[in-house]
């Protein structure tokens, strides 16, 4: 990579430690920041397979401050980051991190802050939560639990890289206007043309089919506000006609007009989107 098109970010490696004394720790997430473009964004473990891997690690772990503390890390981060200006956080960097370190529960801790050039802010903050807080490569697939949603976005955005469109889409879109203020929930990516707002999320059939049911929601609480929209659910594999699970899943999408691709269409759906998106 040329080194005038890269720049400089800094990230740090959130870590659990329910034991300060023993200094035992899991990564648990990772909040990297880019000063220059003004953009800060945290990734925690969100997966029930990361959830369950602190408890193997720490059986005693805080499952409730675990499943929460990335929706109120994203809310920290944004109502006292601020916004100054189109995609400019405000405040200083150094002291927002010492302020949120001061404020988080004394088993959540940051590691010391290391800097990295990169190019792309999207590709560095997956790279590092491969590298830094996903499961070891050795026990999995390219770094992640094969078939879980983090398994699935990693292959759905690589695809959107090589078809050129990723840059075009916008990731981890808050939902939170059209459902309740303080909705944690975001969905992977989202597009416009035309009009019309897509909405492109990751459900994984076998691991967490629960999901679908937020999704279903989140879709209906966007169509009541906004009149031309389009969602696309990307799972691992097609709906199986013989398996209860996925005929539930296929209802509610159908019920709520999401359209169902799974990866092995996920490279013509990408071809078919492009167009409309230039």
């Amino acid at each position: 990579m040329p080194e005038e098109k890269r720049r400089t970010m800094s990230y740090r490696v959130l870590r659990y430690t329910p034991n300060l004394v023993r200094d035992e720790w899991v990564n648990i997430g990772i909040i990297l920041e880019d000063d220059r473009a003004g953009r800060r964004e945290a990734r925690l473990i969100e997966e029930p397979g990361e959830i369950a891997r602190v408890r193997r690690l720490h059986p005693q772990a805080d499952e409730d401050l675990l499943r929460n503390l990335s929706g109120n890390l994203e809310i920290y981060l944004r109502r006292d980051g601020g916004v100054q200006g189109e995609g400019k956080q405000g405040g200083n960097g150094d002291q927002l991190m010492q302020k949120l370190d001061d404020t988080l529960s004394n088993v959540v801790q940051f590691s010391p802050q290391r800097g990295l050039l990169g190019e792309d802010f999207d590709v560095e903050l997956d790279r590092l939560y491969r590298d830094h807080v996903a499961l070891p490569r050795g026990a999995v697939r390219g770094g992640f639990l094969e078939n879980t949603r983090a398994w699935i976005r990693a292959r759905l955005s690589d695809v959107f890289r090589r078809h050129r469109i990723l840059a075009k889409m916008e990731k981890g879109v808050r939902v939170e206007e059209f459902t309740q203020p303080g909705d944690p929930f975001r969905l992977d990516y989202g597009y416009r043309y035309n009009g019309t707002r897509g909405f492109v999320h990751a459900v994984s059939l076998g691991r967490d089919p629960a999901q679908a049911k937020v999704l279903a929601y989140t879709a209906e609480s966007i169509r009541a506000r906004l009149p031309k929209t389009e969602f696309n659910a990307i799972t691992e594999i097609p709906i199986s006609l013989d398996n209860p699970r996925h005929q539930f899943v296929a209802r509610l999408f159908e019920e709520q007009k999401i359209s169902l691709v799974p990866l092995n269409r996920v490279e013509r759906f990408a071809e078919d989107l492009r167009p409309r998106l230039n």
